[in-house]
């Protein structure tokens, strides 16, 4: 084979070899028994697969995202509801789950995973946060700089950069991704965002702007008699 070729053959070797890598990591989770309107929080018996609650994790309102930080309706919800998080922060549960869909957005779960290495530092809801804000900025960039661009990000909330890059590849980050999205798939999850009102799904019309979203979230507060 000529120089060309070779270089050719060794990208493509490259590629097989990063999908084989992101298939391992990708493995299926018995969840059975588990209770997907149930918030697990850090004092759980299985701590590393703990969800991520904005605001208490005991409100008679728990709204739950089922999320792929690469999804531009994910980040249309993020823009609509990031702006009332705080006003209902002290009145509902809101969970995040992980549910990156790679065959069509190649960047997410390395964007969840991410995510989960701040919350091993306890900077998961501003990693959360700036991952959406700035998600055109990195959803078409190519493996080497992506990751560069999600190193930035963890440096300019001053992470410690070592640990941050081998909990981006730890089993303890990939079992927590594994187990949302396989708990999201038990319970019918085939798309994002998907949500769940108190462990019922929400129809988009439910969510799809930010005045929707407080209405939504009102009535539920009023029928749960938590609006006062």
């Amino acid at each position: 084979m000529d120089k060309r070729t070779w270089i050719i053959f060794g990208v493509a070797v490259v590629a097989i070899l990063a999908g084989l890598v992101m298939l391992s990591r990708q493995k299926s989770v018995d969840v059975s028994g588990v209770n997907n309107a149930t918030v697990r929080t850090s004092g759980d018996t299985n701590s590393e697969i703990a969800d991520h609650v904005f605001g208490k994790p005991d409100k008679k309102v728990v709204l739950i995202e089922y999320g792929d930080f690469q999804c531009p309706g994910c980040g249309t919800f993020h823009t609509n509801f990031a702006p009332i998080m705080d006003d209902y922060k002290d009145k509902i549960t809101f969970v995040f789950r992980n549910f990156p869909i790679t065959t069509i957005h190649p960047n997410a779960r390395v964007a969840a995973a991410s995510a989960e290495a701040a919350g091993l530092q306890g900077k998961y809801w501003e990693m959360w946060n700036a991952l959406y804000e700035q998600q055109n900025s990195w959803n078409n960039l190519g493996t080497d700089t992506r990751d560069q661009y999600f190193e930035s990000m963890a440096t300019a909330l001053k992470l410690d950069m070592n640990k941050f890059k081998s909990d981006v590849t730890s089993s303890k980050v990939s079992t927590k991704i594994n187990f949302d999205q396989s708990l999201g798939k038990a319970n019918g999850v085939t798309g994002t965002p998907t949500l769940f009102l108190n462990g019922k799904i929400l129809p988009t019309d439910q969510y799809n702007s930010t005045d929707t979203i407080k209405n939504t979230l009102d009535t539920a507060l009023k029928e749960a008699g938590a609006d006062k």
